[in-house]
């Protein structure tokens, strides 16, 4: 009976030292979560903007798999046992955490109508229901670098299947934008002996250093034609853009720049589009769109703002710490952003509105800010109007006379121009599409 006793007691000891720190472990990271969502919906960014996953808490084993997988990091966590999406903004729709799920409870949905859901109407060759037109790239839904570029790959393999065109003025494809998937579909191109033109609004700088995260994750290496593998799998945008400049010198790559498309017509002739911009027009047999979703942002016209440290948009304010931040607008998302940024390790936020007061915000995001500016978290400057922007520093002409800020990050919200528009404009389909 003692010996009985005894094993019973050792038992007891030996499965407490064991589960009970795993349970400590457990709710701690589970407090994590929760506080990391409760900060994603204070700021706005729990919601997806684009791709993300959606959990069955039906089949959801709480076994954490999909958490670790994901390379972004903090996008889903567990709470009650159950895998939870915390920084929806966050995810860019690599898959990786279905593809982890060994129970096959995690599906890949696009976001919900109002938070850039709409999608255009294309095939499995990427082709829109304008004949001859094609869209890639983030664009189309999916805003990972490695899909854009496999897809601008496989657009013009596609492309030279086709009939090419048989005159010297008509390009056999135009690739209107030069980002991930219009640099590969142009480097395609190339290689396949393509009469090609890239047309891009901004320049390869502005078109790789718009991205709203301070740094770029590539899930897997990924291949570019005629350069080979890249292997970039964290980096800066500044090393993205120094990669680009040299596969153009390298390969030969013709990018025009500073070239904004302002209409896309299909000839009556049924043999070539007309493709216009703000300052001349081309033909081509084909075209290929790579926007992007972001659309072209409205500037502030100052000196300063196409350095690499300026942007128009935020889905990380994570990866920005220990920083002096300034945001610039009046609206919902200028605030979310600051509000975002603010409750990150050991930031100065700054928000600029050109105006006295803010007018047409959420009252959530005015309670929020009002808490946020009376703990001193978050600097409001009204009446203030950014005049130039440095690598350190941001001048500022306020309603007490000019003024000066140190400035690592400068976060612009002054609205644009969406891409949905343009797209109808030249008779794109578009729907709520389910990502299978």
């Amino acid at each position: 009976m003692n010996d009985t006793v005894i094993t019973l007691f050792i038992t007891i000891i030996l499965i407490a030292v064991t589960v009970i720190p795993y349970v400590r472990r457990f709710r701690k990271k589970e407090m994590k979560a929760r506080t990391k969502m409760q900060q994603m919906k204070i700021s706005g960014l729990q919601e997806a903007t684009m791709v993300h996953p959606q959990i069955d808490a039906m089949q959801c084993i709480g076994c954490a798999a999909c958490v670790r997988a994901c390379p972004e990091g903090e996008v889903l966590g567990i709470i009650e046992g159950k895998a939870t999406l915390i920084h929806g903004a966050k995810c860019i729709g690599h898959g990786l955490c279905a593809e982890a799920c060994p129970v096959g409870g995690i599906e890949l949905l696009m976001a919900k109508p109002g938070r850039n859901a709409d999608l255009p109407v294309i095939d499995e060759n990427f082709e829109t229901n304008v004949r001859g037109m094609f869209i890639i790239g983030e664009l189309g839904g999916l805003g990972l670098i490695k899909n854009a570029i496999r897809q601008g790959v496989e657009v013009i393999e596609h492309i030279v299947t086709q009939q090419h065109s048989i005159t010297d003025d008509v390009y056999d494809v135009a690739i209107i934008g030069a980002g991930p998937a219009g640099f590969a579909a142009g480097l395609k191109a190339l290689e396949q002996g393509l009469r090609y033109i890239i047309l891009e609004q901004n320049d390869i700088g502005g078109t790789v250093l718009q991205y709203p995260r301070a740094k770029i994750v590539l899930t897997s290496p990924v291949e570019l034609p005629i350069w080979g593998k890249v292997k970039l799998m964290e980096t800066k945008k500044e090393a993205l853009l120094d990669l680009w400049t040299s596969v153009i010198a390298k390969t030969g790559l013709k990018v025009t720049i500073g070239e904004k498309v302002t209409d896309i017509a299909f000839e009556s002739d049924g043999e070539r589009f007309t493709v216009k911009t703000v300052s001349s027009q081309v033909y081509a047999k084909y075209v290929v769109l790579a926007l992007g979703r972001r659309g072209t942002p409205r500037k502030l016209g100052v000196p300063g703002e196409d350095r690499s440290n300026v942007s128009y948009r935020l889905i990380d304010a994570s990866t920005y710490q220990n920083v002096h931040v300034m945001v610039v607008g009046g609206g919902d998302s200028a605030i979310e952003a600051a509000i975002g940024l603010a409750t990150q390790k050991n930031n100065t936020v700054s928000l600029s509105y050109r105006k006295g007061e803010f007018t047409r915000i959420k009252e959530r995001n005015r309670q929020h800010l009002d808490d946020f500016s009376r703990r001193k978290k978050l600097n409001v400057l009204f009446h203030s109007e950014v005049t130039e922007i440095s690598e350190t520093e941001i001048a500022l002409q306020t309603a007490e006379g000019a003024l000066r800020l140190k400035n690592d990050f400068t976060f612009i919200f002054a609205g644009g121009e969406m891409p949905n528009e343009f797209l109808k404009k030249i008779g794109i389909q578009m729907h709520l599409q389910r990502i299978e």
